[in-house]
């Protein structure tokens, strides 16, 4: 058999060797164990839901959609200053309201002059809730059972929250959870909820 005479350029085959696979193997599982667990995180401990209305304004706008962390009061009790969903009296046949806890279970609120009183004294907050028009129901003092909260909304003029006769103090019980993450806002943002 003749050779050829001149210059040849071999050109090599590329193999894929097992340990790329390998590492192409475990990157794709690796990604499918990440999104299971999110997405069973999501279903099983949260949940997600519209803000309606102007109450939460300006942390949380009207038409915003929030994630509900609905495990972590399990472990631990509502907070001062936590954003809570709940169902007003448990109604199941209503929207989630989405406010502010202010008072705690044992605790004596009192609406004073357009500003919240907790146990007589008066409760350090924003300076940008607005005063309070009108105080409600805790206008009058109320005491708060053991497992009651006082819910207001940000935009404290424009909210149907713990003053209002029809709602009142919240039960543990009616709380979905702790509002956490909002998925947008009016600046095309996500965050936490504050």
């Amino acid at each position: 058999m003749a050779r050829r005479k001149g210059l040849h350029f071999y050109q090599k085959e590329k193999k894929l060797n097992s340990t790329l696979l390998k590492d192409i193997f475990e990157m794709m599982i690796g990604t499918f164990i990440v999104i299971f667990v999110a997405v069973a995180l999501t279903y099983f401990a949260g949940m997600r839901t519209s803000v309606i209305g102007d109450s939460m304004e300006p942390a949380l706008y009207n038409g915003q959609e929030i994630l509900i962390n609905r495990f972590i009061y399990r472990l631990s009790t509502p907070k001062r200053g936590d954003v809570v969903v709940f169902l007003p009296n448990g109604n199941q046949n209503t929207h989630f309201y989405v406010k502010r806890i202010v008072g705690l279970p044992g605790e004596t609120v009192q609406i004073i002059g357009g500003k919240v009183y907790i146990d007589g004294e008066l409760l350090e907050e924003d300076e940008n809730f607005d005063k309070m028009i009108d105080a409600g129901i805790a206008g009058n003092e109320l005491t708060l059972e053991s497992d009651e909260y006082f819910v207001l909304g940000d935009n404290r003029n424009s909210s149907e929250d713990s003053r209002s006769g029809n709602i009142g103090a919240i039960e543990k019980r009616t709380i979905i959870g702790k509002a956490w993450f909002c998925l947008k806002s009016e600046e095309g943002e996500m965050g936490f909820v504050e």
